[in-house]
């Protein structure tokens, strides 16, 4: 479990799953072909997808455990290491998956947009769970790739095989938004605790120590990417986590400039600010009025 196999090219994780390269830089994979194996270490310098069909290993990224069972999607973007834990014991990989290496992509529309597919970006526990339907339409997509690496490469076949990865992923985010209203108690108590986490952040000492709070602050400490939190968020609210953030900040220093014995610089540093220039500006830029004349305006 100590060694870590590198996958850099699509031939390197074809070999591993007994697979023949149709195209050097994109593969469809089907687990069932692999060799029984027991638990790795992976570190993958390409994109994946994979679609889990039984539970056989549990699939960690850093220290976190993946909320992946059957019918899960799960995605990995270059520089991730995985670990599957399964101990001593031999297991028969199931599933399907998609990889492909980033140069696939380039000059193509997909590669302009491959940033905002931020579900890429979300951590272990934030994986894609999937109706029988969805799974279907995503084996679907995986089929139709598939065929298209057993036809002759020609000049036609990048921008196909972009084109359906881009479809696959603009269903996905569907997916993820009705994942997001389905376990939508979840995303309430994320709020709860968010909200929580904002009050105690302003009564203790961590403006001082740490400055304004930020996106990625409140994640780490929900156990979340920055990403998926300010997804989930943004479902919950409409606002992102930065304007709810900075909601926040201004209730709170609404609150705090009539506490007179304070100069309007001391209130910036309290509230985490570096420079009071910059709380004034803030100030004005959601209320209309400096802290000094919203002081006087309602005294």
């Amino acid at each position: 479990m100590g060694n870590v196999v590198s996958f850099n090219t699509v031939d390197d994780y074809n070999k591993f799953n007994n697979h023949e390269t149709l195209h050097p830089l994109v593969s469809v994979i089907n687990f069932s072909k692999a060799n029984e194996r027991t638990g790795s270490k992976m570190n993958f310098n390409l994109n994946c997808i994979f679609l889990k069909d039984v539970k056989c290993g549990d699939l960690k990224y850093g220290r976190a455990t993946y909320d992946y069972q059957e019918g899960t999607l799960v995605f990995v973007s270059p520089g991730q290491v995985l670990e599957v834990e399964n101990k001593t014991d031999y297991y028969q990989p199931m599933g399907h998956g998609l990889v492909f290496h980033p140069d696939l992509i380039k000059g193509t529309s997909l590669a302009k947009s491959m940033s905002d597919y931020s579900f890429f970006s979300y951590h272990t526990n934030e994986a894609l769970h999937l109706s029988a339907k969805e799974r279907q339409l995503v084996l679907d997509l995986f089929s139709k790739i598939d065929t298209e690496l057993k036809q002759s490469i020609d000049k036609h076949s990048k921008k196909l095989i972009a084109s359906n990865i881009e479809l696959l992923f603009n269903y996905c985010e569907r997916f993820y938004d009705r994942q997001f209203i389905t376990r939508q108690h979840i995303g309430s108590g994320v709020l709860e605790k968010f909200e929580d986490l904002l009050n105690s952040y302003f009564s203790s000492e961590k403006p001082y120590t740490i400055g304004l709070p930020s996106v990625a602050y409140f994640a780490e400490e929900l156990h979340l990417s920055a990403n998926y939190f300010g997804d989930l968020i943004k479902k919950e609210t409409g606002k992102s986590a930065q304007e709810y953030i900075q909601s926040k900040i201004i209730d709170v220093a609404k609150e705090r400039v009539f506490d007179i014995s304070k100069s309007i610089s001391e209130i910036a540093y309290d509230l985490g600010f570096k420079y009071p220039q910059h709380f004034i500006r803030v100030f004005k830029q959601k209320t209309g009025t400096t802290p000094n004349e919203y002081r006087s305006f309602n005294n």
